[in-house]
């Protein structure tokens, strides 16, 4: 599933390096008046072309004023040095009391903000205990008023958002504190969740895969013939795809074995929550022969706080029950003994942030899976952009890893005009999965695995004539203009322009993916049932899952692990390139034959639609370092 992308790419490119400049300098700036401005708090797509008209100043909203650390450089060096395995203070990590005694807003600057907003009529809904945030809740009109700003509707690619027409000011008494304010305009539209079914047909709808399907890596032949340039080595034609891999392939792959992840915490953060949860993931663990969890094992969490407001049915929470499915039943099938926190935001919009200061926070886990993100960071405001970052820097600190998937759209140059990367995997201070496509054999070992780039083909049952329609997804990466190449890869040799992603990978593609189940809506009724799955919404949590087990073998927690993975490569197998194909069958109802078939020719390591992407020896902007191999847990589990 995955949102419309907003702007054209040359608009897009003429906006390019101003957030680029910006985002270092998102901070208040003095002006007129007593006042000063936040600078970087209008969007980049709130300009005077795309306005069509005012803002209702009755419009109920809620947002989030944040305020920054205090010694801000002082608290990134410490991050720094508690993540790199070179240094004396690696893994002396602080607790969250540590952290915010030492970084945290101070309770008067804290109070001077939240009096200035009931000042000005707005509702406090809450603080978190590091400070890092003041909810609240009002009208525009008030907000106008505050803020020393007008609110415009701006058409945006079929949208209209609201966004502030300039850059908020506040009083200069709170220029120090106040860092950022998020939600007031809506670049939380642009958020989207990065699995793949491969149908037009979400999850809560009901969906399944037609066969003929293999239960492993070309058990089944079509009778279709390879597209030009691409082969399988003897194979005589395009093998059907899998039915969906079990984790004990995925596993026995990667040479992961002897541990299960118990001790450990994973938490996994999505929108909302799927009420058949629990009951799915039992189902299918007890169709893995994998243990069944308990309620003290899956727990699921809102946390305080967040904006709360009445569904909008735009937001599809029924497609994010698929995702959250994926990420627990991911996680589970790695470490089956770890316990697994899901923490859910009561929308997919402004408050995926709060939820992860909330985990951060509270310490809830030590490892992190996201599985969304934004097209491109330069489409977000920096002020919405700095205050997650600053909440990375304190997982870094208390010892937690937070992952992210890289995205599904390769280098967004379909969408743009350019090549562009996704955000937040491209924080310097989070592990980005890319994706693979992998073929496992009846040996359960490894016997392709290469980029995950898809090119599709439509294929005639009759003529046996497949004739390719275009590219349709990959895995994200690139080289961002917005952040600066981080010292691990720059120690590891890289030399790139900017920070590069993704880091490492796993598997991704659907055409290769997990077997998940889940409580969906037939026309027969509602039951479980069973589907595969891609994205790198699997790579993601496959790879937190993963590194559980690594965490379980050290006796300890790894925390921000990138300075450790670019510290192995030997744990990684190196992805290169493999041009083959594999063939599905499709039911045009998404279900069942009744509406009929159609046969399908989808390519692997295909960036024919992703230009700047390549896979090859060695860190490549596909798989990064690459997949875990049999050596990982011995070299990176210590």
């Amino acid at each position: 599933m995955q949102a419309r992308r907003p702007f054209n790419g040359l608009t897009s490119r003429l906006l390019y390096w101003t957030c680029a400049v910006a985002i270092a300098s998102a901070s208040a700036a003095p002006s007129s008046g007593g006042r000063s401005t936040l600078q970087g708090s209008t969007p980049s797509w709130a300009t005077t072309r795309n306005l069509s008209g005012a803002a209702d100043p009755a419009t109920v909203v809620g947002f989030r004023v944040y305020l920054g650390w205090i010694d801000p450089n002082g608290a990134a060096a410490l991050a720094k040095s508690v993540s790199d395995p070179h240094s004396s203070s690696y893994g002396h990590y602080l607790t969250p009391n540590q952290f915010r005694s030492r970084f945290a807003p101070s309770a008067a600057d804290t109070a001077k903000v939240q009096n200035w907003l009931k000042s000005q009529g707005f509702d406090l809904t809450y603080t978190p205990q590091n400070n890092h945030y003041i909810s609240v809740e009002g009208t525009l009109a008030q907000a106008q008023a505050a803020f020393g700003v007008q609110f415009g509707i701006y058409s945006v690619h079929g949208q209209s958002l609201r966004s502030p027409v300039n850059d908020l000011s506040i009083p200069s008494s709170l220029a120090t504190t106040v860092k950022a304010v998020v939600g007031l305009d809506q670049s939380y539209q642009f958020v989207q969740t990065y699995h793949r079914l491969d149908t037009n047909a979400p999850p809560a709808a009901g969906f399944r895969n037609a066969p003929p399907l293999s239960t492993f890596w070309a058990q089944v032949l079509s009778p279709y013939a390879f597209p030009a340039g691409f082969t399988s080595g003897s194979l005589p034609s395009v093998p059907w795809t899998v039915k969906g891999y079990t984790p004990d392939q995925i596993k026995a792959a990667y040479g992961i074995s002897g541990y299960d992840g118990a001790g450990q915490t994973v938490a996994i953060i999505d929108a909302y929550a799927s009420p058949t949860i629990l009951q799915d993931v039992n189902q299918w663990s007890v169709n893995r022969g994998l243990p069944t969890m308990n309620p003290s094992q899956l727990v699921q969490v809102v946390p305080p706080g967040i904006y709360k407001r009445p569904e909008n049915p735009q937001q599809d929470p029924q497609g994010w029950y698929g995702e959250e499915t994926l990420d627990v039943e991911a996680v589970h099938g790695m470490a089956p003994a770890a316990k697994i926190v899901y923490v859910g935001a009561p929308n997919n919009r402004q408050d995926l942030d709060a939820a992860m200061n909330h985990v951060v926070d509270q310490r809830l886990a030590q490892i992190v899976t996201n599985s969304y993100g934004f097209g491109t960071t330069e489409l977000l405001p920096p002020g919405y952009v700095k205050p997650m970052e600053d909440t990375l820097i304190q997982a870094a600190i208390e010892g937690i890893g937070v992952y992210f998937s890289s995205g599904d759209n390769g280098d967004e140059s379909s969408s743009f005009g350019f090549a562009t990367t996704d955000w937040p995997a491209s924080s310097p201070w989070v592990t980005a999965v890319g994706g693979t496509s992998l073929g496992i054999d009846s040996s359960n070992q490894r016997a392709v695995e290469t980029g995950w780039g898809t090119s599709n083909y439509n294929c005639n049952s009759t003529t046996l004539a497949c004739t390719r329609t275009g590219w349709l997804y990959g895995a994200g990466g690139g080289v961002s203009v917005v952040f600066a190449e981080p010292w691990y890869q720059q120690m590891a040799g890289l030399t790139l322009s900017g920070r590069g992603l993704p880091d490492v990978a796993a598997l991704a593609d659907p055409q290769t993916g997990l077997l998940v189940g889940q409580t969906q809506a037939f026309p027969n009724g509602n039951y479980y049932d069973e589907y595969r799955i891609g994205g790198t919404s699997l790579a993601s949590p496959i790879f937190a899952g993963i590194m559980a087990v690594a965490d379980q073998k050290a006796g300890h927690p790894h925390g921000f692990a990138n300075p450790l993975i670019y510290d192995n490569p030997a744990a990684f197998y190196d992805i290169l390139p493999v041009k083959t194909a594999v063939a599905r069958r499709n039911y045009n109802n998404g279900v069942d034959a009744s509406s009929g078939t159609a046969d399908r020719l989808r390519t692997f390591d295909d960036y024919s639609g992703s230009p700047s992407q390549h896979t090859n020896q060695g860190w490549d902007n596909v798989t990064g370092l690459g997949t875990p191999n049999a050596s990982f847990l011995s070299l990176i589990g210590h």
